[in-house]
């Protein structure tokens, strides 16, 4: 099957409690993309577009210049992109020569207008996140 593996996307939290069906049509819009070592994949401020999930490779977080954590394969960033397109909180560069499966917002749209149950069930998700983050 083309784009991400369903498997990969089941341990992405907004996507936890979408069916098998709506991960893999979800799956389908991802496209493959390659990064080489010490590339800038998205950078603190830009504009964000698209949510990616690391196929293979290691890339650096940093925050205004200051390195946070690294990313491995399995791991994701830039999910809430395809909710609000909002600016990025973090730089993440490629340490390693990088392979992502990328999904951008444009893309990622027309399905969630066509298909409203996984617009509420992603909503449901992320209220979960804000009611945690609020508590805490």
């Amino acid at each position: 099957m083309a784009g991400a593996p369903v498997e990969a996307l089941q341990r992405v939290p907004l996507f936890a409690d979408l069916s098998t069906a709506e991960l893999q049509q979800i799956a389908l819009l991802f496209k493959e993309r390659h990064f080489s070592q010490g590339e800038t994949v998205i950078k603190e401020g830009s504009d964000g577009a698209a949510f990616f999930l690391i196929e293979s490779g290691e890339a650096t977080v940093s925050v205004t210049g200051a390195e946070r954590t690294n990313l491995t394969s399995g791991d994701y960033f830039g999910e809430i992109a395809l909710i609000d397109e909002g600016v990025r909180s973090a730089t993440i560069t490629a340490t390693t020569d990088l392979v992502c499966y990328g999904l951008t917002f444009w893309e990622f749209q027309p399905l969630l207008i066509e298909n409203g149950s996984i617009g509420r069930k992603m909503l449901q998700s992320l209220a979960q996140k804000l009611r945690a983050a609020e508590l805490a």
